[in-house]
């Protein structure tokens, strides 16, 4: 279409005299119009009203629109019209709807016809006339002209007010619905993975589609006072993502002293804006920067940030997305709270499976060691005895390996500092596939109390250099530490056996090949 001319000042007479306020008035405004017009030709007069009502009962604003210019070039003969649409701010045009070839050059009054479109005193635009045919000249627009424009700019003042309302009320609701979908989301939790690493990506996938954004991201504060992107979701390429992921707003950043004292952050071009100091920023133009606050903390941010050329974010999608932000911020709250909650229930029932284990298992057994052992003293044949004796150990054996089943019972969750017990039972774990089974795992004395932190990084570090040279076996592979012997100086030690399959060039530094495949580190209790 060809460039549009400047719109000229309005001709409307009437348009100084303040804003029309009560509907009272826009009723009595436009029966005047009305009766202005039975002076004129009234042949017009069904094309308006017909016009009136189709505009009055659609609510989308494009076809409103189009209407209103097709039917102001149809009542007053005029080349062309268009309709102008201001932003909900009115710093802008957001929108323009045309009919019929645009005028060269800039006509004036009386060749050209604008009467702005009001509602309660708020311009939402304007109706443009030029180029009134007649005669193969232009002729100049009359008062007759005047007030048919009126009553339709006043029309489509009532409609257009009437189809923003329905949208921001659909936007609202879009807007509740999504974070309620988000809170549910979070609740329910992750089918797999990461608890933590899911609710941040919903609250990243659930911004962008809300907010018709080409990416949204969350960001969390480090150590260093900068903030680190920890989630997306973009509809841009590979490359951008793995630029922007893992990415970092620096702590100098205008942005972040904002964001820290809980305020949103609001760019129209956020690649040109002098607080963006992020090299991130290059890809995008509107940007919310969101702070995920909860009461009087700040958990971190959502930035919700649409390419550039694309529309600025409005009002109501600013107030919208803060409100987000918010019950997003609570909505993680509740879910970290709900699963700690989920996973102390889980601890609860260990420790009451552990006790239930000791109390009554491990003296069962206990209590039928002893009669073995008595059996043991009195028997006469031989046989018996050798076969009593091997009874008891294994009995003695299988006390110690549910023990050790207390033990890995009563581990603690993954971010709380490790006993030597759970670490080395996790070294054992972690060799679980590609030996092909479980090792199992016996510790002989009080190993947490008394080996020391140096002794005790050594010896899991020793155990996991074991367990991965070993080769998968019809037994399963055996770890034992005992915190019970002495070394040849004559000092308290600790020795971590690791028997099983394996292969194997030579013994290393601090540990030996066994004449039985097994291999033996040894050091002191507390170097």
């Amino acid at each position: 279409m060809p460039p549009v001319p400047p719109f000229p000042e309005p001709v409307d007479p009437h348009d100084g005299a303040g804003p029309v306020g009560s509907a009272a008035e826009l009723a009595e405004r436009t029966a005047q119009d009305l009766r202005n017009l039975a002076g004129g030709p009234l042949a017009r007069l069904p094309q308006l009203l017909e016009a009136m009502v189709a505009i009055g009962s659609d609510l989308d604003v494009h076809r409103v629109l189009d209407r209103i210019a097709e039917t102001a070039a149809s009542l007053t003969g005029a080349r062309y019209a268009a309709v102008e649409v201001l932003d909900e701010d009115g710093e802008g045009r957001r929108d323009l709807i045309a009919h019929g070839s645009p005028p060269e050059g800039r006509p004036t009054a009386p060749f050209a016809l604008r009467v702005p479109i009001k509602v309660r005193g708020e311009l939402f635009g304007s109706v443009y006339l030029a180029g009134k045919a007649g005669g193969g000249a232009a002729r100049p627009f009359g008062e007759v002209d005047l007030h048919l424009v009126r009553v339709l700019a006043t029309e489509a003042g009532i409609a257009m007010g009437n189809a923003r309302m329905h949208a921001a009320a659909r936007q609202r609701r879009r807007w509740i619905d999504g974070a309620a979908s988000v809170t549910t989301a979070l609740l329910a939790g992750p089918e797999s993975g990461s608890a933590a690493e899911h609710a941040l990506t919903v609250v990243a996938e659930k911004g962008r589609e809300l907010a018709e954004a080409a990416t949204g991201a969350v960001l969390l504060p480090r150590s260093d006072g900068a903030m680190e992107v920890v989630a997306i979701s973009t509809l841009l390429s590979d490359s951008v993502r793995a630029e922007a992921y893992g990415g970092t707003i620096p702590p100098e950043s205008p942005v972040l002293h904002q964001i820290h004292a809980g305020l949103a952050v609001f760019s129209d071009d956020f690649a040109d804006d002098p607080r963006s100091i992020s090299p991130m920023s290059r890809h995008y133009g509107p940007t919310m920067l969101l702070p995920l606050r909860s009461g009087d903390r700040v958990l971190g941010a959502l930035a919700l940030c649409r390419a550039s050329g694309d529309p600025r974010f409005t009002h109501v999608e600013r107030t919208l997305g803060t409100q987000f932000a918010s019950q997003a911020a609570l909505a993680l709250v509740l879910a970290d709270r709900h699963h700690d909650r989920q996973r102390l229930a889980v601890y609860e029932d260990r420790d009451r499976i552990a006790r239930d284990l000791h109390d009554l298992v491990i003296q069962r057994l206990f209590a039928t060691g002893m009669l073995l052992e008595s059996a043991h003293r009195t028997a006469v044949r031989p046989d018996v005895k050798e076969d009593v004796r091997r009874a008891v150990d294994e009995l003695d054996a299988t006390i110690q390996e549910i023990r050790t089943a207390i033990i890995a019972l009563q581990q603690g969750p993954p971010e709380a500092p490790a006993g030597l017990r759970t670490r080395i039972l996790r070294e054992a774990g972690a060799a679980t596939a590609v030996l092909g089974a479980r090792p199992s795992v016996l510790f002989v004395g009080p190993v947490d109390a008394r080996v020391g932190a140096e002794s005790g990084r050594a010896l899991v570090a020793a155990a996991g250099r074991a367990l991965t040279e070993l080769t998968p076996a019809a037994d399963p592979a055996r770890v034992v530490v005992d915190a019970t012997v002495t070394l040849a100086d004559g000092r308290a030690g600790v020795r971590l056996t690791v028997i099983g399959g394996r292969e194997r060039d030579g013994a290393e530094r601090g540990a030996e090949a066994d004449p039985d495949g097994a291999v033996v580190w040894e050091g002191p209790l507390q170097p």
